[in-house]
């Protein structure tokens, strides 16, 4: 039989364990989301230059893996806080997906043999054996170029990959939400809460690109993966041992429920943590596989996206319907931020290893290190903007929800306008100064902060409450969209390397600056046309802000 706890006499034990004015179970979540976040964008940032430089893909294949990998990470926490809604709880997907992670972090740091290549008209000197078994004796003369990776350890790779997404669909969507259970809903504490645990997700991102990208790019990728893997397992031993601190809130809603028999003698609980296990062949299969995410990405928001609409016409008012429909165009037109926005684990981070001059005084950045740059505004801008919006609300000149947006994409825009005009002073050596790819992490951070929160806060005030929460999983894979949408873009300015590296500095950039024009245009254009239509979207809002 389960026990079922008064909400007042939950609030009351939290309120007996408090941290500087917090319950103590915040402090948990800041620090398990850290780590978290630590491990997540320590591995990031790396991924690409690991594949290029290490494995030798080509762009266009390395972009393939990112673009299936991000895309699949920001879909499955709709399906993973599925469950801990309807059966785990909270607190056990997250120990689960804290043990995925872990695992796939760890596995992250097996490199296997460098990939080598041999140019067409080479003399092997010794036998070679190809992937698909063919051995090529001593002294033949290669008619073709031949690149010979190490199988196996891609093979590991691809499975950590898998364990990582699998493991975040059930940790970040549930993590936070723990957080919002530790308090009551008229808890005036609640969103200067979410504020301390948000700075962790940033700290944690911040570090980890600086100390992982260092890591990975001097000494070695083991080294970067390896401790964003530590991070991991700290962030999971944090919670595991804080657990105590939670009181209760991040149970499951019906215990008696999981232990109801499922699979012969298995019952539910089990056969939710081995069929997922079961899952990691797919994922494995599908994050070398981009087109199926793409397709799989477009044909899941195609139908939440139309059953939404249809749900709000024939179910509710139709004033509800209208705000429906203008939530739908602000999730649409997210699209294009984060397809802007993403670039920065793709052509931008290629942009910086490859035509960028990377030197202060004798020290030379890592290429994944500006990756730090995003969490570090945001740790800086953030508060600004917060007050900001309350000033300007104050005094009746608040900008919209769909204005906010069209802010943000615009400065998405702009950003890329100031790596094109930075293109235009290259050094001696044909490179670009760093501070144009510093302003560009400057106006897209603005841009996040215009249009991310903003956002999140219109899917709770325009959904119709009975659906706020396929809204909220619309919105995230329209997201896990964009991810696809921009390594495809990236794919734009691939280039044809040696080994890794660029033949002629020149080429590259024009290359990149070929891309980036359209990439400002495409932005500042589709922010344009999100003012031209702000009037019509706030007459459909129907008097919500």
């Amino acid at each position: 039989m389960s026990t079922v706890i008064s909400p007042d006499i939950n609030i009351t034990s939290r309120a007996n364990k408090e941290l500087f004015g917090h319950p103590v179970g915040l402090y948990v979540c800041f620090a398990t989301e850290l780590w978290e976040r630590f491990s997540f964008y320590g591995m990031k940032y790396l991924l690409l230059l690991y594949l290029t430089k290490y494995h030798l893909f080509s762009d266009a294949m390395g972009l393939d893996v990112l673009g299936a990998y991000a895309g699949l990470v920001y879909a499955l926490p709709v399906i993973g806080g599925a469950l801990a809604d309807r059966y785990l709880g909270f607190r056990k997907a997250v120990v689960f997906g804290g043990i995925l992670l872990s695992l796939g972090h760890i596995l992250m740091a097996v490199e296997g043999h460098q990939a080598v290549s041999y140019a067409a008209g080479a003399v092997l000197q010794q036998a070679l054996s190809l992937a698909d078994g063919t051995t090529l004796a001593a002294g033949t003369v290669l008619t073709e170029a031949i690149t010979v990776r190490d199988t196996a350890a891609l093979n590991v790779f691809y499975f950590a990959l898998a364990l990582i997404v699998v493991g975040v669909g059930f940790l970040k969507p549930n993590i936070s939400t723990i957080v919002g259970q530790l308090y009551a809903k008229d808890d005036p504490r609640r969103d200067s809460g979410f504020t301390i645990f948000y700075m962790g997700i940033n700290i944690g991102s911040f570090t980890a690109t600086l100390l992982c990208g260092w890591l990975g790019e001097t000494y070695g990728w083991g080294y970067g993966f390896g401790a964003a893997g530590v991070g991991m397992i700290v962030g999971l031993i944090t919670f595991i041992y804080g657990q105590k601190f939670l009181h209760g809130v991040a149970e499951p809603s019906d215990p008696d429920l999981l232990k109801q028999k499922t699979l012969g003698p298995i019952n539910k609980e089990w056969s939710i943590y081995i069929l997922s296990i079961l899952t990691l062949s797919i994922v494995w299969w599908i994050v070398q596989r981009e087109p199926v995410v793409h397709l799989l990405q477009l044909s899941m928001l195609a139908v939440a996206g139309l059953g939404l609409i249809a749900y709000s016409f024939y179910k509710t008012s139709r004033e509800d319907f209208h705000r429906m429909l203008v939530l739908m165009v602000l999730i649409g037109s997210t699209i294009v931020f984060w397809a802007l926005f993403e670039q920065s684990a793709s052509s931008m981070t290629l942009f910086a290893d490859r035509v960028m001059d990377r030197t202060i005084g004798n020290t030379e950045l890592r290429a994944s290190q500006f990756g730090s740059l995003n969490a570090g505004f945001i740790m800086l801008l953030a508060p600004v903007f917060a007050v900001a919006w309350v000033w300007l609300a104050k005094r009746g000149l608040e900008p919209s929800t769909p204005v906010k947006f069209a802010l943000g994409i615009i400065q998405a825009g702009l950003g890329f306008g100031a790596l094109v005009l930075g293109a235009q002073f290259p050094d001696a050596s044909g490179k670009v100064a760093m501070i144009w790819l510093v302003l560009a992490y400057l106006l897209h951070t603005m841009g996040e902060l215009s249009l991310s929160p903003v956002g999140l806060s219109a899917v709770t005030k325009l959904a119709v409450p009975k659906v706020v929460g396929a809204a909220m999983g619309t919105w995230f894979l329209a997201t896990a969209l964009s991810e696809t949408l921009a390594t495809r873009m990236s794919k734009w300015a691939a280039i044809d390397t040696e080994s890794g590296e660029v033949a002629d500095v020149a080429t590259a950039l024009a290359s990149y600056v070929d891309l980036f024009t359209f990439l400002m245009w495409f932005g500042i254009g589709a922010g344009i046309f999100m003012l031209v239509i702000s009037p019509i979207l706030r007459r459909g809002m129907h008097g919500i802000h």
